[in-house]
């Protein structure tokens, strides 16, 4: 189940809501911050996707032809935003496994809040691609508006933000600078604080995904 409001959609399935909540826990350790922020991944991949097209192949059954369903072809590629968005990638492959993977580099500049683009390495055909672009904080929304900017540039027309945790102030921010560009979220949380964190969020996803500080 989803509630869609305009082109935000909180996915409240009670799967990725618990799993949620083990990630915000404090104790969590990184070892179990990994495998459990992979499997919402997963798991939201499997929800958003639910509109991708079908068509009719004729396959043979060990009792006979028959003529079934499979995807009609449309390229995918997942997006992560570097470094914490790398731990949203394998979920999607997993029920993805062919699509594309491209990588943006951002660092966000502690004093102004700002992102910087250090990286973008992209497949050559993401024009013809539907674009997951993964991240695990949707905070200031600056990190996602540049991402979707470099995308832009480089023909990408067809994209979708996927976060694990997100404040209204970053979904105002990509939704007034992309209006259309879809976000999906396991959690709406409640603010920023004045260092630019969500509250009350999950921490810095980096550094727990990759036991950093």
């Amino acid at each position: 189940m989803a509630l869609k409001v305009g082109k935000f959609t909180v996915l409240n399935h009670p799967l990725i809501q618990h799993k949620l909540t083990i990630i915000r826990n404090k104790n969590t350790g990184t070892k179990v911050f990994r495998e459990v922020a992979n499997e919402i991944a997963e798991l939201m991949v499997y929800e958003i996707t639910r509109d991708l097209p079908l068509e009719d192949v004729v396959v043979n059954t060990p009792m006979g032809k028959t003529t079934q369903k499979t995807l009609s072809g449309k390229k995918l590629a997942v997006i992560p935003i570097l470094r914490a968005g790398l731990g949203m990638v394998d979920g999607v492959l997993e029920l993805i496994p062919a699509a594309k993977v491209g990588h943006i580099g951002m660092y966000r500049d502690e004093k102004t809040l700002k992102p910087h683009e250090y990286f973008v390495k992209m497949p050559t055909d993401i024009d013809q691609r539907n674009l997951f672009i993964v991240d695990p904080m949707l905070a200031t929304g600056g990190s996602a508006i540049m991402a979707i900017d470099a995308l832009k540039k480089r023909g990408a027309s067809n994209m979708r933000l996927v976060v694990l945790v997100a404040a209204p102030e970053g979904v105002r921010a990509v939704q007034e600078a992309h209006p259309d560009v879809d976000i999906y979220a396991a959690a709406l949380d409640e603010k920023l604080n004045e260092d630019g964190y969500i509250i009350p969020g999950l921490g810095d996803a980096g550094d727990r995904l990759f036991g950093t500080k």
